[in-house]
């Protein structure tokens, strides 16, 4: 039977690619609803040798499309967003002027699905928060609001490349997945920009790296084979930065193998 996922073509089979399902944003395009990614987020896929798919929103409506979904893909990949996380999706009152409900739905159904299903999953800036509060956790609404924390926000005053330099370090923590993908590494400096942050953790969930003012930078999933959240942005330059580079790469080769073993699986 065909699998329009095949990498085959005209009897001739390349290296295989893992298929990487990216969520997406909800935008407004000529006064039109629309969903959008960026083209950073499917370039930095592309560049580990991986091939990107766009997720609607709508999965999470229709009964057992995820689960659907997802055996046909090898890895999630949960992008950054302007939006932020609605208060009541981690215990809380409020309103959320910059709320995505339908990614909220979405990615945090696809979280859990993907967790249960030991399938690699690696979340940049927004992507962090979902995985925290997916696994039970919280969140500061605004870091910057919050004594004791620096302001994590981009600089809007800056041209746009400039916002997305560097701007603080971050130090790992001994024994966790970072310092195994990061060996040559013991701190190194981020371009971590976001109001909200983590607040308090699942059970699921380990602390790989911190910032200077000790709020979570980076978390991974207990007894998962490849499961990271980090609160920077990691496909900015991922061909050219080294840390980008080893990020990406490590998660797209727990793809590969996954696919791998699944494939033994089914043989």
């Amino acid at each position: 039977m065909g699998n329009i996922f095949s990498t085959a073509s005209a009897g001739k089979q390349t290296s295989y690619r893992p298929i990487i399902g990216v969520v997406m944003c909800e935008n407004t395009v000529d006064e039109n609803p629309a969903l959008t990614v960026h083209e950073k987020y499917l370039d930095a896929i592309f560049n580990a040798d991986a091939l990107p798919v766009c997720l609607p929103h709508e999965l999470a409506a229709r009964e057992g499309a995820i689960d659907q979904i997802l055996r046909g893909l090898d890895g999630i990949f949960l992008t950054g967003s302007p939006s932020n996380i609605e208060p009541h999706q981690y215990g809380e009152e409020g309103i959320e002027e910059l709320a995505d409900p339908g990614r909220d739905r979405l990615s945090l159904q696809l979280i859990r699905a993907t967790l249960d299903k030991k399938i690699p999953l690696f979340a940049a800036c927004r992507g962090l928060q979902e995985l925290v509060v997916a696994t039970g956790g919280s969140l500061y609404r605004k870091v910057q609001e919050v004594p004791g924390y620096m302001d994590h926000r981009e600089d809007t005053s800056l041209p746009h490349d400039d916002q997305y330099n560097v701007v603080h370090p971050v130090h790992i923590e001994p024994g966790g997945l970072l310092s195994e993908l990061l060996p040559d590494y013991q701190q190194f400096q981020v371009n971590s920009l976001h109001g909200q942050g983590a607040k308090t953790l699942g059970a699921e969930l380990n602390v790989e790296a911190r910032a200077p003012d000790n709020l979570v930078e980076a978390v991974s999933v207990r007894d998962h084979p490849f499961a990271l959240g980090v609160q920077w942005h990691p496909e900015w330059h991922s061909l050219t930065d080294p840390v980008s580079r080893q990020l990406f790469n490590a998660f797209i080769n727990a793809c590969r193998k996954g696919h791998q073993a699944r494939s033994a699986r089914e043989e």
